[in-house]
């Protein structure tokens, strides 16, 4: 599948006709040639989208209303189309394609009912006759950076918001699913989108550093926003510092979910085979250490290990399955060492084991400690670390006991203890008797520690893409001291 980027309403190639592939994970087979960008090609794309704001910023909120649930609509009618293009880039399953596509889908419409709730207040000020008024406008120009992972929620997330606060956006595509990436971008046209309001650039891989820098260098971009790997993260907040430019960060995770001592066992497994196994274990939000009360543990890990060995693993391009391909041979390989490490230093296989391509199924390792690196790195990927312990407290603090802290999940039948537990760990997320896998378009979605900065979804993302100005007008005659 050839590729092409979008600036100003036009499709366009890399001004000096470079390009770049991405190939299927599984064969090797290349599955999308896309333009390689050069940085006057960034550029380009931040000047259209400039330009673009200037009309689009006043655009009243009924009609980015209806942009935006066309576009929710055009979308979804692309699912067969996601679905291919995500098994051909990622080797992700249908399952996780559809499901990208219908969250995406729920995002663009709760990016559309916020057009008309971007609202402001009147503060009190002590200078007689003086209307004082905080009010949210819209920033400017918006660069998001999209990972591979979940492609389609992720990708949208970065714009849809943007866009309903009347900002004008560019979308730096994921080396890894630039095709997928670019459907957005065509459900986005087919609505009826102004030019210049959307922009769309995609890089080789070894250009991607000098492509972001002078995207975020423009002048006209005031917000930048990042999913993807806390090292990269940290990458990008550094670049942004430098040119003094706002951003949001969702990074890393190494989500821990807990069962203690009362906890329902069957629920908790329910929980542990989706938020470990869905998407092969490639979500910021999955399930990564796995803390289970010693007392409960055998009976856990029993009817764990034989739920995990029941998922159907394969190719998703020769029909459903539930662990497809994972993304390439790197995380072959470091989930192997994972695996490797933890064994040799005590660990106990459960099910599954290490990979020779990226088919991997789900593998277990129960009795995991401090020592090992399943205990801190984040596998991202379907090899998971089960810790025993004994009492709250020691859940509590191995829950804690790493660098991430975006979600998080407790286990309980006393709903108040769980509950007091949740509010003690250290996450921007925490579900109770539910799975560490969940998003909704309209909450508050970000992580602290090294999950990253800022928050998207719903009123929150608002905020993060609006400037909050404090405006009076004076009514009646003011006195000066002088």
């Amino acid at each position: 599948m050839k590729i092409s980027m979008l600036i100003n309403g036009e499709r366009t190639d890399a001004r000096d006709g470079a390009t770049f592939e991405r190939r299927n994970p599984l064969d090797g087979s290349v599955a999308t040639t896309a333009p390689a960008a050069t940085t006057q090609d960034a550029i380009a794309a931040v000047d259209a989208a400039a330009e673009a704001f200037k009309t689009w910023s006043t655009t009243g909120p009924s009609e980015r209303r209806a942009l935006l649930m066309k576009a929710s609509h055009a979308l979804e009618a692309k699912a067969e189309a996601f679905a291919a293009a995500v098994a051909a880039e990622t080797g992700a399953s249908v399952i996780w394609a559809g499901f990208n596509v219908h969250l995406a889908a729920g995002m663009l419409l709760e990016a559309a009912s916020l057009t008309t709730q971007i609202s402001g207040e009147v503060i009190p000020s002590d200078v007689p006759g003086n209307l004082a008024m905080a009010v949210r406008q819209p920033a400017g120009v918006v660069l998001g950076i999209a990972p591979w992972n979940a492609p389609v929620i992720l990708a949208v997330r970065a714009i849809a918001t943007p866009l309903a606060c009347g900002n004008t956006v560019v979308l730096k595509g994921s080396e890894i699913c630039p095709a997928t990436h670019g459907l957005i971008i065509e459900a986005l046209q087919e609505a009826g989108l102004p030019k210049g309001v959307v922009n769309f650039v995609t890089n080789a891989p070894a250009d991607a550093a000098a492509v972001v820098e002078a995207m975020v260098a423009h002048p006209a971009v005031r917000r930048v926003n990042f999913t993807g790997s806390t090292h990269v993260g940290k990458l990008i907040a550094a670049t942004c510092a430098k040119y003094l430019k706002p951003v949001v960060l969702e990074l890393g995770g190494k989500a821990p979910l807990v069962i203690l001592d009362d906890a329902d066992v069957d629920a908790a497994v329910n929980a542990a085979v989706f938020g470990a196994f869905a998407n092969s274990g490639q979500i910021c939000m999955s399930t990564e250490r796995i803390v289970v009360d010693e007392s409960i543990a055998d009976e856990f890990v029993s009817k764990l290990g034989a739920r995990a060995a029941s998922l159907p693993l394969g190719d998703p391009r020769q029909g459903p399955v539930v662990l497809g391909s994972v993304v390439d041979m790197s995380t072959v390989n470091r989930c192997n060492e994972l695996i490797d490490d933890a064994i040799a230093k005590g660990a106990k296989l459960v099910i599954g084991g290490k990979a020779k391509d990226t088919l991997m199924p789900a593998t277990l390792l129960d009795h995991v400690t401090p020592e090992m690196r399943i205990f801190r790195e984040e596998a991202f990927g379907p090899v998971k670390g089960i810790v025993r312990v004994r009492g709250v407290e020691a859940a509590v603090a191995c829950a804690n006991d790493n660098e991430y802290g975006l979600a998080a999940a407790v286990f309980g039948r006393d709903v108040a203890r769980a509950i007091q537990v949740a509010g003690r760990i250290e996450s921007g997320i925490c579900h109770v008797n539910g799975p560490t896998v969940h998003d909704e378009a309209q909450m508050p979605f970000g992580g602290v520690k090294g999950s990253g900065i800022g928050r998207f979804g719903g009123k929150a993302g608002v905020e993060a893409f609006t400037e909050l100005r404090w405006l009076t007008v004076q009514t009646t005659p003011r006195q000066y001291p002088f």
